[in-house]
């Protein structure tokens, strides 16, 4: 199999690379990621004018790309610039979720995402959920008007800014059941809706909703009634892999700086990269990012697979990139000494942001377990 680029992708990713290194310091970075809104509106309109929103959706649905290893090659430009703009929340895993089981009239907000002007967010983790995609507890009865939702989700990416949300609920079933789950459409202007955001360690911002009597018509159902949960595994699946290669392209910005500072940094009158022992932890950090390349090289190949494939492989990459990154993390904050954990190192940065990436949509013990579970299934 070909895992080369297509000549769109490599100038994609040229592109996306070089606004970012001229663009998106780490000194504007940090003032983006301490303002008010969390996220730079000029920046966000200049990557719908790039095309790297576009590049995340397929050509049915008004994107130029969608395919796994566009998500890769745009994830992990942003990786290296720590971007914190809603790319995940926005065009990836509410904006799949649309693409996939929305109608006609729903995919119209699709050309809004990707020009920039609409942000829309997936609302669908619960305070108790702890990564259970079909742990669902907040409920959406029938009125004679349509539906009525009540519940709480907690940890929804760029909340406070998003326009419209996807949103999770019961319609049938257990707490935990498979069957019963529905998605809808809701407004973040909707009465009965309280969006209440919060800072995250890692310089992004999250918010808390809490939904009590939202009044819905009958045109917010996304999809069939009770069959969001396989809506949800793709539209999540696509957030792991773009996750993955965030991660990638954040061990590689980390990887360089340790470099350059092992080569670069003098003790005894010496570089300290010409130390044996340094030179072999660092052989082995870059031996463990190549491994997690592949992963993630995989993940991609597999995203079009069949479900068991496609989790499995996604489950493995994610398990690898959780336990590598905190890897890269510890060497590279121990090889710089002290000045690896001062605010004003991006390295610093990076490594929180590999930590929190192992704990979004599902740590790495989490998806050794789905992988072998998945493991199991495919045997039978």
């Amino acid at each position: 199999m070909n895992f080369e680029h297509t000549e769109e992708r490599r100038m994609l990713a040229d592109s996306l690379n070089r606004f970012i290194a001229e663009q998106y310091t780490f000194e504007k970075r940090d003032q983006i990621a301490k303002s008010p809104n969390g996220f730079s509106p000029e920046i966000w309109q200049n990557f719908a004018d790039l095309g790297v929103i576009g590049a995340l959706f397929r050509e049915a649905d008004g994107g130029f790309g969608g395919g796994g290893f566009d998500i890769a090659v745009v994830f992990e430009a942003l990786g290296r610039g720590l971007v914190v703009e809603p790319l995940l929340g926005s065009a990836v895993l509410a904006g799949e979720a649309i693409a996939s089981a929305g109608d006609e009239a729903q995919k119209t907000v699709l050309a809004d995402i990707i020009g920039g002007t609409t942000i829309a967010a997936l609302a669908h983790d619960e305070p108790d959920s702890h990564y259970e995609l079909a742990r669902v507890l907040t409920r959406a009865e029938r009125s004679t008007t349509g539906w009525v939702l009540n519940g709480a989700k907690a940890v929804v990416l760029q909340g406070e800014q998003a326009d419209l949300f996807v949103v999770s609920a019961r319609t049938a079933g257990a707490a935990d059941d498979e069957a019963g789950i529905s998605l809808f459409l809701v407004s973040a202007k909707a009465p009965g809706l309280v969006v209440l955001g919060c800072p995250s360690i890692d310089g992004g911002r999250v918010a808390e909703l809490s939904l009590s009597g939202v009044a819905l018509g009958t045109d917010a159902l996304l999809g069939a009634e009770g069959q969001g949960y396989a809506t949800l595994e793709r539209a999540i699946g696509r957030g792991v892999l773009a996750l993955c290669a965030e991660s990638l392209g954040a061990m590689e910005a980390a990887k360089s700086a340790t470099l350059e500072y092992l080569r670069t940094r003098k003790q005894f009158g010496v570089f300290i990269g010409s130390f044996q022992a340094l030179q072999h932890r660092m052989a082995d950090l870059l031996l463990e990012i190549e491994q997690a390349r592949s992963a993630v090289i995989n993940a991609a190949a597999a995203l079009d697979a069949d479900r068991l494939t496609r989790e499995r492989a996604l489950s493995a990459a994610k398990f690898s990139i959780g336990r590598i990154g905190a890897l890269v993390s510890e060497e590279s904050i121990q090889m710089h000494g002290g000045i690896g954990m001062t605010w004003e190192l991006p390295l610093a940065h990076y490594a929180k942001r590999l930590i929190m990436i192992d704990h979004q949509l599902g740590d790495e013990d989490h998806h050794l377990q789905r992988f072998i579970a998945l493991g199991k299934q495919m045997a039978v």
